[in-house]
């Protein structure tokens, strides 16, 4: 038996703020978005390299406040491209971590904790 690759849905309130968060600040793409009919709630799918998220502005689709852990391999790269673009609502620093990674969280605008870190689950 394989089990496949996992997609986070993370709860969104304001499409604009997703993409500025998302698109601008962190760099994903937007791959695809839906909606059921016009001016109902988004759903889409963002990735950046072999990072997907779903977002959902669905109130049934996932509560705010989730946890992420996201490995990378190029931490202080990524780190030191997030303090140019100079987002006034975070500023996330790299923090060595007693269990021998390094992370580097940072919240969207809706309270999901994203954590980058170059170490493999342990």
């Amino acid at each position: 038996m394989r089990l496949g690759n996992t997609t986070p849905i993370l709860r969104i309130f304001d499409e604009n703020k997703a993409r500025e968060f998302y698109v601008d600040y962190l760099g994903f793409r937007i791959d695809w978005e839906h909606r059921f009919a016009p001016g109902m709630p988004l759903y889409p799918q963002v990735s950046r390299d072999g990072c997907v998220l779903h977002l959902s502005e669905h109130h049934g689709d996932a509560c705010p406040g989730a946890a992420l852990r996201i490995e990378s391999d190029a931490l202080d790269a990524l780190h030191r491209a997030l303090e140019q673009k100079g987002y006034g609502y975070a500023r996330p620093v790299i923090e060595a971590m007693s269990w021998g990674s390094r992370d580097m969280s940072v919240r969207d605008p809706f309270g999901n904790r994203l954590t980058f870190t170059d170490a493999i689950s342990t």
